[in-house]
C-alpha cells in the first residue's frame, strides 16, 4: 500500500536557485546545495533547480519565477566583474555561473521579483549592481579572519561565530528586531565598496558588511553574508529570515495574478 498522501500539493511559489558548476570524475556536473533547497521548502515555497541560462532563457524564467534564492559556494566571484586581477588563482571560481547569475540579479531586482542572497550570493548582488569585493578580507588591516578551519567538521565550520549589529530603521531590523543576531561565519572574500543605491542592515565586529538591501528597488531583496540555511528549522533568526521571504514570494505571485481591469469599465 503506498504511504503517500494523496492530497495534492498547495500551489506554493516557484522559487529559482541557480546551481554551480563542478567536474566530478571526468564529467561536468550541476549541483546544489541540499540545505538552499531545503530552505526554500521552509519559506513555504517550492525550489527550481537552473543549471545555466543563456540571455533569452533568464527572460524566459523569470516570466514563471516568484522568487530567487542565490545560493553559497566554494567558489568566487570573478575580480575581473569588479576591475581586478585574480590575487589568489588557487581559488576556485565559476565563470559559468556568474555569465547568467549576474544579468539574472540585476533583471529580477528590475522587475521586483523577491531575493535572498546567501554568502556567494551576497557578493554576487553586490558586484552585479556595480560593487566591489576584498578578495582575501583576513589580510586586511583591522578585520578578523572570516573563514572556517577547512579541516574542522561541518558543525564546527558552520557553528554560530560571532554576532553582527543589526543596523536600526533597515528592513533586517523588522525581520530580526533590534540589536545584534549570532551568526556562523564561512567566508574569505567580503564586501568592499557596497553597490551604489545599496544600504548597509548589519555590520560585523570588525566593521565588515553583513547584510544589505536595495531600498530602491520595488520587490523583497535582502543579501546576507552568513549561511542562514545552515539547520534553518533549529535556528529562530534563520526561521524569521526564510518566512520573511516566503510570504514576499507569496505576494509577490498573488499580485501578478491579479488580472488588469479594463479602464473603460
Amino acid at each position: 500500500m503506498n504511504s503517500r498522501s494523496t492530497t495534492p500539493p498547495a500551489n506554493r511559489p516557484i522559487v529559482l536557485v541557480p546551481a554551480d558548476n563542478r567536474m566530478l570524475g571526468q564529467h561536468p556536473y550541476h549541483v546544489v546545495g541540499k540545505k538552499y533547497v531545503d530552505a526554500v521548502r521552509l519559506a513555504g515555497c517550492l525550489p527550481l533547480v537552473v543549471p545555466w541560462a543563456a540571455a533569452d532563457e533568464v527572460d524566459e524564467l523569470l516570466l514563471h519565477a516568484d522568487g530567487i534564492l542565490l545560493t553559497g559556494s566554494a567558489s568566487n566571484v570573478h575580480p575581473s566583474h569588479f576591475g581586478e586581477e585574480v590575487r589568489n588563482p588557487e581559488l576556485p571560481l565559476d565563470p559559468e555561473r556568474d555569465e547568467w547569475t549576474l544579468p539574472l540579479t540585476r533583471e529580477a531586482l528590475a522587475r521586483g521579483v523577491p531575493l535572498l542572497a546567501i554568502c556567494r550570493g551576497f557578493q554576487e548582488t553586490n558586484v552585479a549592481l556595480g560593487g566591489t569585493l576584498h578578495q582575501a578580507v583576513q589580510d586586511l588591516p583591522g578585520k578578523a579572519d572570516h573563514r572556517a578551519p577547512s579541516d574542522a567538521p561541518a558543525d564546527v565550520q558552520y557553528g554560530l561565530a560571532h554576532d553582527v549589529h543589526v543596523l536600526p530603521g533597515g528592513l533586517l531590523e523588522g525581520i530580526v528586531g533590534a540589536g545584534s543576531v549570532r551568526v556562523n561565519s564561512v567566508h574569505g572574500q567580503g564586501a568592499n565598496q557596497l553597490a551604489p543605491g545599496a544600504r548597509a542592515e548589519a555590520l560585523a565586529p570588525d566593521g565588515l558588511v553583513e547584510a544589505f538591501t536595495l531600498p530602491a528597488a520595488s520587490g523583497f531583496n535582502l543579501c546576507l553574508q552568513w549561511h542562514p540555511e545552515w539547520r534553518a528549522a533549529e535556528n529562530p533568526v534563520s526561521m524569521k529570515l526564510l518566512r520573511a521571504f516566503g510570504t514576499a514570494c507569496q505576494r509577490f505571485r498573488d499580485q501578478r495574478r491579479v488580472p488588469e481591469r479594463d479602464p473603460d469599465r
